[in-house]
């Protein structure tokens, strides 16, 4: 069989395992005690079992009779399943104007909030052009206002900060508002099937 690779971890199998004595644990978990690894390799046999060294670092070495190929199997799938499991937060960027008109504000404002309420951060940036940038205040008080109109679902991650002609702040969600979001569309199911 030889050695396999399985998240990093290197397991030495069967024929491999050259130590003098080893602790052997039978497939079900119980002890079996402290023998030669030639022992440990028949009693594998008989049970059509593999041996795998799964702590070498013990005085003596632990094996474990197991199936190395299921193992294998299973150990693939849950390091998929915790793969799909992961929710990949993005950055989104909403770009405005200190002199954005009410509309258009509005606009951005929902654009923002759906991304939040999905479970992503908002960059929210102010491009001065010109002689805009004699008046940064407006820009402070547009973001401040945006983060206002945003605080039920989101808290400020990072504060308006003027880098050159932009000034920016992060929003990110409020912990637990995807949890409430799901239970509320759960509610409006189980009201809708009534």
């Amino acid at each position: 069989m030889g050695v396999f690779s399985i998240s990093n971890n290197t397991h030495e199998l069967n024929e491999d395992i050259r130590d003098a004595k080893v602790r052997l644990i039978g497939s079900d978990g119980q002890q079996l005690g402290i023998m030669s690894s030639g022992e440990a390799m028949e009693i594998a046999e008989k049970e059509e079992l593999d041996l795998v060294k799964i702590s070498p670092n013990a005085d003596p070495p632990v094996c474990k009779l197991m199936d190395y190929g299921k193992y294998r199997f299973e150990q693939a799938k849950r390091e998929k399943e915790s793969k799909k499991n992961q929710h990949i937060v993005e950055i989104k960027e909403i770009r405005m104007s200190p002199n954005i008109d009410i509309g258009d504000f509005n606009t951005k404002l929902r654009s923002a909030r759906k991304f939040l309420e999905e479970g992503n951060r908002v960059k929210v940036t102010i491009r001065f052009r010109g002689r805009e940038m004699t008046h940064t205040d407006k820009g402070t008080d547009l973001l401040e206002r945006f983060r206002d109109e945003c605080n039920e679902i989101a808290v400020m991650d990072k504060s308006p900060v003027l880098e050159g002609r932009h000034m920016s702040m992060f929003l990110a969600p409020k912990a637990g508002k995807d949890a409430k979001k799901n239970n509320q569309k759960e509610t409006d199911n189980g009201k809708e099937s009534s």
